[in-house]
């Protein structure tokens, strides 16, 4: 099965290379007749483009999007459709010794295994820039859950290093989101933050942390017992994020320190909806969403590309030395919080539909 298509009903095949001409995305089955702009795509990879802010990488994309086809007169036609960004600031001579050498804690290596042959240029279809894709059909699958069932999805930078923000979910905006260069809703914390993510570029390190995401007004009923549960279901999507990690839901490894009775969540009638007292489950029993927000976290590591002298071998196996240049984020996690946000956009959008198939 080919790694680069993603979903049942709602499918998406990104394509091309950090360094290549373009890349892009062509999504099938989304349905005719949807409201959705070039500037409602737009919106989002601008959150996602590179060179927004100085604790990012000075690489200047404007990831102008072009909409090639499926989308007629502001709406969806119901064919496929193929969104595609052209490359224009690609510096691929910061990349001519990686042909040779392997960086420490990238696919270099483990791309020459598989395939016997890869694009070092920037780390091919392995980049980050791959993602742009994503974006771009979660901000369709955004404007889908939004038009047909109100669903909201925000995340934001939760914890950089040991620096961890207090946000209390349920009063959480998109607007307090956007309001700094980190994308954590936290004044303090998120100072505090840029400070520690200026420090890593300056010495030419990086840094990790986790991103938390929210998504309200969820339907109950979304998943399938036993291998498609909603909750694998986004724990594959997130973990095939660049530079992921970890991927925990609701109460997450939490858990362990409780009894079964403080980790229960309750039942209760409100109005004509069920709900539950706690939300422990993060939203999803039995791997189906039960209508509570569904809360999950994401752990990225730090930056693999880091400008310090780094011990590594040659395609030959020669042990060598490597200190790369070129232009790299010191911290994934600001410009990775879109990302989130359109995988989670994309899962659901898929069970909704799949919803359809499978209750009259």
């Amino acid at each position: 099965m080919s790694g680069n298509l993603f979903g049942s009903v709602f499918r998406i095949t990104t394509w091309g290379e950090s360094h290549g001409p373009a890349l892009g995305v062509v999504i099938d089955g989304c349905p005719s007749g949807l409201k959705i702009s070039e500037k409602d795509i737009q919106k989002e990879l601008n959150r996602r483009k590179p060179g927004q802010s100085n604790i990012t990488t000075s690489r200047k994309e404007d990831d102008k999007l072009e909409i090639l086809s499926g989308i007629f007169e502001g709406h969806t036609t119901g064919t496929p459709i193929s969104l595609i960004i052209k490359n224009k600031d690609h510096a691929s001579k910061d990349y001519s010794e990686l042909a040779d050498k392997y960086r420490p804690s990238h696919a270099d290596y483990t791309y020459d295994v598989k395939y016997g042959f890869r694009d070092h240029r920037g780390g091919g279809r392995a980049s980050a820039r791959e993602t742009a894709g994503r974006v771009a059909a979660g901000a369709i699958a955004k404007k889908f859950l939004k038009t047909s069932a109100k669903v909201e999805i925000l995340a934001y930078v939760k914890q950089i290093r040991e620096i961890r923000s207090d946000v209390k979910l349920e009063k959480l905006k998109a607007s307090q989101i956007e309001s700094n260069a980190v994308r954590c809703p936290d004044a303090k914390a998120a100072k505090k933050m840029i400070a520690l993510i200026e420090k890593m570029k300056k010495t030419g390190d990086s840094v990790g942390g986790i991103i938390e995401c929210v998504i309200r007004n969820v339907p109950a009923g979304l998943g399938s017992p036993v291998f498609n549960k909603l909750d694998a279901r986004l724990g594959q999507a997130m973990l095939s994020i660049p530079a992921t990690k970890g991927f925990e839901i609701g109460s997450g490894f939490d858990a362990i320190l409780m009894t079964g009775s403080q980790h229960n969540d309750p039942l209760l009638k409100k109005g004509r909806k069920v709900v539950t007292k706690s939300n422990n489950a993060g939203g999803v029993v039995g791997g189906i969403s039960n209508g509570m927000d569904i809360v999950f976290r994401v752990a990225f590591k730090p930056t693999a590309t880091i400008f310090k002298s780094q011990k590594t071998l040659t395609k030959g196996g020669k042990a060598t030395k490597l200190k790369m240049s070129g232009r790299h984020d010191p911290c994934v996690l600001p410009r990775a919080v879109p990302i989130v946000e359109a995988m989670a956009a994309l899962v659901l959008t898929d069970e909704h539909l799949i919803q359809k198939t499978v209750k009259i």
